[in-house]
């Protein structure tokens, strides 16, 4: 179906959007979808319908953004994104509506459904996407010391370095909010949810990198700290932003910004002689004011003028920090080797990619079984490039640290539920 314009005629530029669709309990894709987007608040505005592959991708389509610079400088009068809706039903599992999903122009936009089996117990999933930060309106930090006194061994926290974790635990509410449900979510999404929902993807990549280092900082320190279940409550962070995070359940994901995380999700910013990851807080510096911390249209700008991000950080962090990584990732079969692996490497990690991928093709048949031999060949070549492509990785048939990681959780996932069946 050809694409209705709009009613703003300011939609000048192109963003792009594709649909992933996923069968929950299975850990399969969801093959043979009804994709259908609509203008936002239009239901029967459709502009595209589409059908989800194999892998439950839809194909990738244009749609229209409003200008860039409305995305460069603080504008209350200009949104910098456009909105549409998207709906998903498949025979067999309940509908899931998703309203506002957020449009940048010269970037990509990635919208996940999650689909569950129709039942009498199941209804029709609708997911509201919240504003984005620096377009709504939200309340500021309220302030804390960027380090928190740690009780002793016997104590809380009983491990020795952070980890990452396999999932966060999300309150979506203010921490006393008791009606307010949790969810859990795994570690590098909700980092890509908060990204997306706080920084606008089409800024400088260094910018982007000084942002999420931000956010998995003070992550890991709510996490390493044990800050909210040592105070008796059962989740590990909240979606407010007068506490923590601004988190959207369930919104789209940018391209960049997915890159960027899958990168460097075990970096964390932290200052000599500390054992935590900092509570790195910050504000967008315009319409809040935080001298002494990171401001995020203040990092856009040093990005613009070519600093990188570990000196944005320095600028308003101070210039005794730096950066660690964590050595350990929960919830994974085996650690990144530390070298990347490609055509011509041999070895027992060669080994641990092919069996990983061959479980994963069981549920994703896109992805060809490869021999288990330990040579990395055009065959294992192939399979790691196609998984790439599947979960939205640059596709170079290399498995360096994105790569290993994501074939790790993914493989995690449908061996799971195949024990669970």
């Amino acid at each position: 179906m050809p694409y209705i314009r709009g009613h703003n005629p300011e939609y000048s530029e192109i963003g792009r959007l594709q649909v992933g669709t996923l069968a929950v309990g299975q850990a399969k894709p969801a093959s043979g979808a009804i994709v259908r987007v609509s203008e936002h608040g239009q239901p029967d505005n459709i502009i595209e319908e589409m059908i989800s592959d194999s892998s439950g991708r839809t194909p990738t389509i244009n749609l229209p953004a409003p200008p860039i610079d409305y995305s460069m400088t603080p504008d209350p009068a200009r949104m910098p994104y456009s909105e549409y809706d998207v709906s998903v039903s498949m025979e067999g599992y309940e509908p899931v509506y998703i309203e506002g999903v957020q449009i940048l122009p010269e970037t990509a936009s990635f919208q996940d459904a999650n689909l569950q089996p129709l039942t009498a117990e199941n209804a029709a999933d609708i997911i509201a996407i919240k504003d984005h930060t620096l377009w709504g309106d939200f309340p500021p930090k309220i302030p804390e010391m960027d380090t928190k006194s740690l009780p002793p061994s016997t104590g809380l926290v009983v491990l020795p370095e952070p980890v990452v974790p396999e999932y966060v635990i999300v309150h979506a509410g203010k921490p006393d909010d008791a009606t307010a449900p949790n969810h859990w979510v795994p570690f590098r999404d909700y980092i890509k949810n908060v990204a997306s929902s706080e920084i606008y993807a089409n800024w400088p990549e260094e910018t982007i990198k000084a942002n999420v280092l931000a956010i998995l900082s003070f992550t890991l320190n709510r996490i390493y700290t044990e800050w909210y279940p040592s105070k008796g409550f059962d989740f590990t962070i909240t979606n407010s932003t007068a506490f923590d995070h601004a988190f959207s359940f369930g919104r789209n994901i940018f391209e960049e910004i997915s890159r960027v995380v899958d990168e460097i999700f075990t970096t964390f910013i932290t200052r000599p002689n500390i054992r935590q990851p900092l509570l790195t807080q910050y504000c967008d510096g315009k319409r809040v004011s935080c001298p002494t911390w990171m401001t995020q249209w203040g990092s856009k700008q040093m990005g613009d003028q070519g600093y990188n991000a570990i000196d944005i950080l320095k600028r308003f962090y101070g210039y005794d920090i730096f950066l660690m990584q964590a050595k350990k990732v929960a919830g994974v079969p085996s650690s990144y080797p530390g070298t990347a692996l490609q055509m011509g490497s041999t070895g027992s990690d060669v080994r641990v990619i092919q069996e990983q991928l061959n479980a994963i093709s069981n549920n994703f048949p896109a992805i060809k079984k490869v021999r288990v031999d330990g040579l990395f060949g055009e065959e294992t070549r192939v399979a790691v490039e196609t998984f790439q492509e599947i979960f939205r990785l640059a596709a170079d048939g290399i498995v360096g640290f994105s790569t290993w990681y994501k074939i790790s959780q993914i493989y995690v996932a449908v061996t799971r539920m195949a024990e669970l069946r």
